[in-house]
């Protein structure tokens, strides 16, 4: 069965796909990181700036690790030799794997009993922004991806 009828769409657009399902995410972690963040704040201040070290140590280990899987994503679907795929095609099946496996990831430490609130607030900042620097990353490679096409 050829899937690319489901939702055809414009390779680039699958680019944009990526910047939805990164930026989006990221926006909403880092929101409840800082919300935890501020709640900590207001119980343990002194707390906060190791807390905030924590935060900017994720955002460097996740932004090297996502740096290689949004190349990677990048150029396989720019090298797509149709002109257009299904909306579905911006992840392979691996990469919906570890989005499901990460997004179950996340769900599950929200509910562990006893997690304390530092734990969200020093990860979910650092975490929140690597995702959204990863989809704002998408978003300048779907700008040079239509800007390239239009030429």
């Amino acid at each position: 069965m050829n899937t690319d009828r489901i939702l055809p769409v414009n390779r680039e657009y699958l680019l944009l796909m990526q910047v939805l399902v990164w930026l989006a995410p990221g926006i909403a972690i880092a929101r409840k990181g800082i919300l935890a963040l501020l709640q900590v704040n207001a119980i343990h201040p002194e707390r906060v700036w190791w807390l905030t070290v924590i935060a900017l140590a994720v955002v460097v280990t996740f932004s090297l690790m996502f740096n290689n899987f949004i190349k990677r994503y990048t150029a396989r679907i720019l090298s797509f030799p149709e002109r257009k795929k299904s909306l579905f095609a911006f992840l392979n099946l691996r990469g919906y794997i570890l989005i499901t496996f990460m997004m179950c990831l996340g769900i599950v430490l929200k509910y562990i009993p006893g997690m304390p609130e530092e734990f969200f607030a020093g990860f979910y900042p650092g975490l929140g922004t690597a995702l959204s620097i990863a989809g704002i990353r998408y978003l300048v490679y779907w700008g040079k991806a239509v800007a390239k096409s239009n030429k």
